[in-house]
Order: structure tokens, then C-alpha cells, then sequence
């Protein structure tokens, strides 16, 4: 099976890793446009993601058996509709059903057709509705993007100014106002393929850019999988409550979902809540939950294309702990500094049971991820990884994983 993978961060880093170890061969992998740590175990070929005929010239002129999307904005701009077109297998859903992660409401109303449990939110496109409902709501305010923001549309404070001036930002494009939900994140990833949903291993990550949830919202600092204090029963009651109703859903509309469905949950003292969804892998729960994977990845994601999910068996992971911690250059997510060389990378990977996925030149630029028979033993593998790791004003956190064991 040849396939390709689109996209060029951390994410894909780990796609293409994980790919290779559960049994497809790196020169059938291609990532376009990939980046200089992808390009250093496959071939990477330079594509603008979002140009709908250059990725489907590209998926043509490889030959490929599926092509696997790695992040939002492309499936928002419809290329796997524009792949499938030309009969090209893919992971991805179409722009249709991408819209459950491109547009906050566009998700509520999902949700409430078909019973989903959620937190209260109004769409406001006015700033005075905006104030009306944080009023209404009370402190903490929740202010989201209604569109994509590459994981900062989010503020969680108990400062209405700042709230207020967040929701400014991105009031052009819809904001929602939700109920402030207090309990415990869990990410929970399924394969779709229209029908049926498969869950993969329970993962959380940590938004907060400085330790002890401290700062402003990011894209993910670290993560860590599997989740020990989740109560027996937790993956079967999200497949059906919460997956499985939002997949049959999307099909009553007509737009089925192939692909990925992140589920961002909450525990709360009423029960399980979700907070959003993505319609892809997220970044950094990849790096640890494809780290701990033991099947056959190309295979999986090629049932979910094809509509096979039901046909074989579920998905499998090692009983090892994996955390990953990111390395994010400075200033991030505030500001933007000029691009600075990273050095150690080949250190960090020369240490057994280490991998570094490479993101981008700046913002978020790499994730270290350790693997381990004990969640101390794993964080303790990315932290000495991590360690060996030099970025001029680069900043991470020191408390990722360490109240699990």
C-alpha cells in the first residue's frame, strides 16, 4: 500500500512513525509538504495543503492507495472531497462534516439532534450579545472562536475584560459563549468510516502554556496516555453516547464522516460533557496515543476509507505508558520569534525508547516522547530526551505526567 501523508507538523511526524513501526515500509510513504525531521525517514514532496487540484495532481502522479489528512485547514477547504472526486482513497472527512470542527455551532447543533451531552453556549455575532451572555453565565467565562484558530479561539478566565476583549478579536466570524464546565479533560480519538466508529486509546494533554495550568491557552504543551483515573467503562459510554450518535447523525444529513473524530471531553461531577470536536488527529495526543499503537496503522485507517471498519479487528496498544513533552520557541503563543536552529535532536533519539517529533520553525517546534513499562519511567525518558535538546529562548514544561501514576 502506498499512501501519502498531508501535512507537515509534529502530527504527521508521528503518523509517518507510527506507520513504520506497525508494519508499512518507508519508501511507500510520502509526505507532502512535510518537514526536515519527516524528510529525514520518508520521501517529502513541497504542495500548498489547502490547493485542492495540486494535492489531488500530487496524489495522481504517486500513484497512491490513500491519502491520509493530517490537519484542519485542508479538509475545511475540501480536498478529500476533490480526492475522492478522482476516485482516490482517503482518511479525511469531507468539507461538509469537517464543518463539525470548523464551526463551534455548526458542532452544537449536531450535538443537540442527536442528545448529546454539552455544555449551554449562545452564538453571538454582536459584542452585545456577547456581554449579555457572560453576564448571564457568570465568571469563569468561556469565549470560543466559532471558526478554526489553530487551538488559541479559546479563553478560559474569570476576568470579564479580558473575556470581552478575546471575543473582539474573533467576533467578525461568530464567537460562542458557554457555561464554564469544571472537572477533568480527557481526549478520546475514533476511526470513522461513515457508519461505524472504532475508539483508540484515551489520551490528555495539557493547554496551558506554563506549569501548573498557568498562561495562556496553546495548541498542547505535553500529553500522556493511557489514563489510569478514568472510571471502568469510560471509552464504551463516549462510543455511545457521544461518537456513535454524532457519526449516525452526520449520515442522517447526509455527509457522512470518513476519518478521524477527536472527542474533547470533560468529567464532571454531572457526568461525562463534551467540549468540542476535531476532524482530525490531535497534536500532541498523537505523538503518545500512535506511540503505544501495536496495529497495523495502514490497515486501520484504510478500513475507515473504505467502510470497513466493521469487518476485522479493533485497534490494539501496548500496556506501556507514553508521555511526549513540546519544546515551543519563544514567546509562543503570545508572539512570534525569528527562527533559531535547534541542536540535540539526534541525542535525544540516540537514547532507547526516546523519538522527537519536529513541528515547525517556530511556535510549537518539536514534541519529545518518552515510552515506558511506568508512567515514571516515560517521563523521566522525555525529560533526559528533552534535556539533550537546545532552542535560544525555547521554553517548555517541567510538570507534564507528574501527578499520574
Amino acid at each position: 500500500m502506498r499512501i501519502l501523508v498531508i501535512g507537515s507538523g509534529a502530527r504527521e511526524h508521528a503518523i509517518v512513525k507510527s506507520l513504520i513501526r506497525t508494519g508499512t515500509r518507508a519508501e511507500d510513504i510520502v509526505c507532502a509538504p512535510g518537514n526536515e525531521g519527516i524528510a529525514s525517514e520518508v520521501e517529502t514532496r513541497q504542495v500548498d495543503q489547502v490547493d485542492r487540484l495540486a494535492v489531488v495532481k500530487l496524489a495522481l502522479e504517486e500513484r497512491v492507495d490513500l491519502v491520509v489528512i493530517g490537519p484542519e485547514a485542508p479538509l475545511v477547504e475540501g480536498v478529500a472531497d476533490a480526492l475522492r472526486e478522482q476516485g482516490v482513497g482517503v482518511f479525511g472527512p469531507n468539507q461538509d462534516a469537517a464543518q463539525l470542527e470548523g464551526s463551534k455551532n455548526f458542532a452544537k447543533e449536531v450535538m443537540a439532534a442527536a442528545d448529546v451531552p454539552t455544555g449551554m453556549a449562545h452564538q453571538c455575532t454582536t459584542m452585545e450579545e456577547v456581554e449579555n451572555a457572560l453576564d448571564q453565565f457568570g465568571a469563569p467565562f468561556v469565549v470560543k472562536a466559532d471558526g478554526l484558530a489553530a487551538g488559541k479561539g479559546v479563553i478560559v478566565t474569570s476576568d470579564k475584560s479580558a473575556a470581552l476583549e478575546h471575543a473582539g478579536v474573533y467576533i467578525s466570524g461568530g464567537v460562542l459563549v458557554e457555561e464554564f464546565l469544571d472537572g477533568r479533560e480527557v481526549s478520546l480519538f475514533f476511526l470513522a468510516d461513515g457508519k461505524t466508529v472504532m475508539p483508540l486509546s484515551p489520551a490528555q494533554d495539557y493547554k496551558r502554556a506554563f506549569e501548573g495550568d498557568e498562561g495562556p491557552n496553546t495548541g498542547g504543551m505535553g500529553a500522556y496516555s493511557p489514563i489510569p483515573w478514568l472510571p471502568e467503562g469510560f471509552v464504551e459510554e463516549v462510543t455511545e453516547r457521544v461518537a456513535q450518535p454524532v457519526i449516525n447523525e452526520l449520515a442522517r444529513r447526509g455527509t457522512e464522516f470518513v476519518g478521524l473524530l477527536y472527542c474533547g471531553l470533560i468529567v464532571t461531577d454531572r457526568g461525562l460533557r463534551v467540549i468540542e470536536f476535531n476532524a482530525r488527529f490531535g497534536d500532541p495526543e498523537t505523538q503518545v496515543v500512535l506511540r503505544r499503537l501495536t496495529s497495523n496503522l495502514a490497515e486501520l485507517l484504510m478500513r475507515a476509507a473504505t467502510g470497513k471498519l466493521d469487518v476485522g479487528p479493533s485497534a490494539e496498544f501496548s500496556k506501556r505508558k507514553a508521555v511526549t513533552v513540546v519544546l515551543a520557541s519563544e514567546g509562543y503563543p503570545t508572539s512570534t520569534a525569528d527562527y533559531r536552529e535547534v541542536v540535540g535532536i539526534e541525542s535525544a533519539e540516540s537514547i532507547e525508547d526516546v523519538e522527537v517529533c519536529k513541528a515547525g520553525r517556530v511556535g510549537r517546534v518539536l514534541s519529545v516522547v518518552g515510552c515506558g513499562d511506568s508512567f515514571q519511567e516515560a517521563r523521566t525518558l522525555a525529560y533526559e530526551g528533552m534535556s539533550r535538546i537546545s532552542l535560544q529562548g525555547g521554553h517548555y514544561r517541567n510538570d507534564i505526567a507528574a501527578r499520574v501514576s
